[in-house]
């Protein structure tokens, strides 16, 4: 059409994941049986006690018009108290917390409340693309910060030249960690406060993965190091531990500018979701505090089964210490992470996703994500192994 777009377009970059969508439709229409381990879906229910407040309010013609902030009280009050339980941490329910229609609602709108053309955000490689997408929206300038496996997948903040720092404004941290799984101590979250601190940043933390971690308790809410709030915002969503991803429903808490500055942001764009999604999502965070717990169990015999059905196609992987994935270095066959999970979707039906489409340093991975039962993991993994060994005569 000649049509000229939007210069912002292209800073998003290629979407491997479209091209992932498009290979899992082909092999469907060439009559392979797909198992999509390719997205953190999750294939399990939320608690009934949340479908039944959802489906009482659709009863409720209250319930029916625009669901503007003040009608969000409840829910606001009831992420307050469950942060409280949870961590020991005192919230402001009017100040200090805002519902979003999923985390990543949060994180993709946040670089447009707090960065002008230019500015720096300091981002994880690997890391989830929403964090890079919304400071290329907002025309920041992302510096990478390099995750390795030698360093537990957590950023040297020493590497940062200082004139970097002090030409940004923000930085974006995920723990436990999608991609790689890793888990950061109170410790770091205690420098990167720090940090942030002395540079001025704001410190946002995107955390829907606060309760998959495996062993080892509760992981540190990044409030926990700073209590006062003075440079940290947390994102939660109820799409991993209630299972809740279809129902778009999550927060941002923490600092009452950070979060006013985002509301104003929000205010612009949308009004809220449907009040009884709310009604449903409070119920789980005041009356479903053990059901995170349940469902863990269930993901912890489906890591396991999948690590060691792995090691029987000789493919060694580390066990993941948290979150819903393996994070898988690639077999030395020849193939980056993008060929070699489309022609796996092509041969077998098998879907992962490609490290290359969480950045650069994601190169030389791929991920499995654990959202189908122990006998389809068993399943995929033998048709993972009859494609390395087919590849490999």
């Amino acid at each position: 059409m000649g049509r000229q777009w939007a210069e912002r377009l292209a800073s998003l970059g290629a979407n491997v994941f479209a091209a992932m969508d498009t290979a899992k439709q082909q092999a469907r229409q060439a009559g392979l049986e797909v198992i999509d381990l390719s997205l953190g879906s999750s294939d399990l229910a939320p608690p009934p006690s949340v479908l039944t407040a959802i489906q009482e309010a659709l009863r409720d013609p209250e319930t029916y018009g625009y669901n503007l902030f003040a009608s969000t009280a409840p829910f606001r009050e009831a992420v307050a108290r469950w942060y409280e339980r949870k961590f020991g941490l005192g919230v402001d329910p009017e100040t200090e917390v805002l519902p979003l229609i999923g985390s990543q609602e949060g994180t993709g709108h946040l670089p447009l409340a707090v960065l002008n053309p230019g500015d720096y955000a300091l981002l994880t490689d690997p890391g989830y693309p929403s964090h890079g997408g919304g400071v290329a929206l907002a025309g920041g300038i992302p510096y990478w910060l390099p995750l390795r496996a030698e360093r537990g997948f957590v950023p040297d903040l020493v590497e940062i030249p200082p004139e970097i720092a002090q030409a940004s404004r923000l930085m974006v941290l995920s723990y436990p960690h999608n991609p790689t799984t890793a888990v950061a101590s109170l410790g770091f979250w205690q420098e990167a406060v720090g940090f942030c601190q002395h540079y001025d940043l704001i410190l946002a933390h995107d955390f829907p993965y606060v309760d998959w971690v495996f062993d080892g308790g509760l992981p540190p809410s990044v409030l926990q190091a700073d209590p006062e709030k003075q440079v940290s915002i947390e994102f939660f969503s109820l799409s991993k531990s209630f299972h809740m991803g279809g129902f778009r429903v999550g927060y941002a808490i923490g600092n009452a500018e950070v979060i006013r500055a985002l509301r104003q942001v929000k205010a612009a764009i949308d009004f809220n979701q449907y009040q009884g999604i709310l009604r449903g999502a409070a119920v789980a965070l005041e009356q479903e505090w053990d059901f995170p717990k349940k469902s863990l169990a269930v993901y912890r015999q489906r890591r396991d089964v999948a690590v060691a059905a792995l090691a029987e196609i000789g493919w060694q992987v580390p066990t993941p210490p948290a979150t819903m994935y393996v994070w898988m270095p690639l077999p030395p066959i020849g193939l980056g992470s993008m060929e070699f999970c489309l022609e796996l979707v092509r041969r077998t039906g098998v879907a992962l996703a490609p490290g290359s489409g969480f950045g650069q340093q994601g190169e030389g991975y791929v991920r499995l994500a654990l959202v189908v039962d122990p006998p389809r993991l068993r399943t995929a993994v033998e048709r993972i192994g009859s494609f390395l060994a087919d590849w490999a005569d």
